[in-house]
């Protein structure tokens, strides 16, 4: 279904940029912008800003003076609304909605293939679009645009605080659309890493003799009361599961520490 995205009154430059980055990640680009408080907002610095990236979405998106225009081309209208109304349309959580939405769609359009006589008006119906509508961010959506819509949306929050961005319903909303639409593909897998080759024991033992020596040439260990230091560096390097690479980088610093001892003598 063609979908369109359409923001009344506007009060903040950001969010016009934050609702086009929303949309571009889902692959929406119909915004249509109703008396927003700056005549130049798709031009406005914060705006190109907010948007990181979706600047087609602002070069495409429209200003309209009055709701009526905003809706033309669209048939099914979703409010978005944090509270419900007395009177007005039915209120829904977005994911329950879409697919009832949409298995409607689907049977009306199935019924009018069954009816030739009806190709015309099929052919109008696949042209029908939806349309998201968000009110302003001090107060929302008004009462008589609300009662204009089929359904007023509302994104389950936690109830003791229910205030969402205005850049921030949308994306919940243009995702859940999406994900009704079908999704996009998930991105291919990562190869596996293959298995990497660890050391060997008599290469971790090899080190170990090399760092026993070079701990006894620091003065770091005693050879008389030796302890258990190097017991407990064997099983420390042990679950360390090294790599031969390692193990060369561990000999380089006992040859390091070897070599600045002696040159002290």
């Amino acid at each position: 279904m063609r979908t369109r995205f359409i923001l009344i009154q506007t009060s903040h430059a950001g969010n016009v940029g934050a609702a086009a980055r929303a949309m571009k990640t889902m692959g929406f680009d119909d915004l249509v912008l109703v008396a927003p408080r700056w005549p130049n907002v798709l031009r406005r610095e914060e705006t190109i800003q907010r948007a990181s990236g979706a600047l087609d979405v602002l070069r495409n998106a429209r200003i309209v003076d009055t709701l009526d225009e905003a809706l033309d081309g669209t048939s099914h209208l979703c409010a978005t609304a944090m509270t419900p109304r007395d009177f007005g349309p039915p209120t829904s959580a977005p994911r329950p909605y879409f697919e009832s939405l949409l298995k409607r769609e689907l049977a009306a359009q199935a019924q009018q293939a069954l009816e030739p006589e009806n190709t015309v008006n099929s052919s109008a119906s696949t042209e029908a679009g939806v349309a998201f509508l968000f009110g302003c961010e001090r107060f929302g959506m008004a009462n008589e645009d609300v009662y204009r819509c089929h359904v007023a949306l509302q994104i389950p929050t936690n109830p003791g605080f229910g205030s969402l961005n205005l850049g921030a319903a949308i994306q919940v909303i243009a995702y859940e659309w999406r994900l009704a639409l079908g999704g996009f593909a998930a991105p291919a897998p990562t190869p596996p890493t293959p298995a990497l080759v660890r050391a060997d024991a008599a290469q971790v033992a090899g080190m170990l003799a090399h760092w026993e020596q070079a701990l006894v040439d620091i003065g770091f260990l005693d050879p008389a009361a030796p302890k258990k230091l190097m017991p407990r560096l064997n099983q420390m390097f042990n679950r360390a599961q090294l790599l031969p690479e390692e193990i060369h980088i561990l000999r380089g610093v006992a040859k390091a520490m070897i070599e600045a001892a002696r040159a002290k003598h």
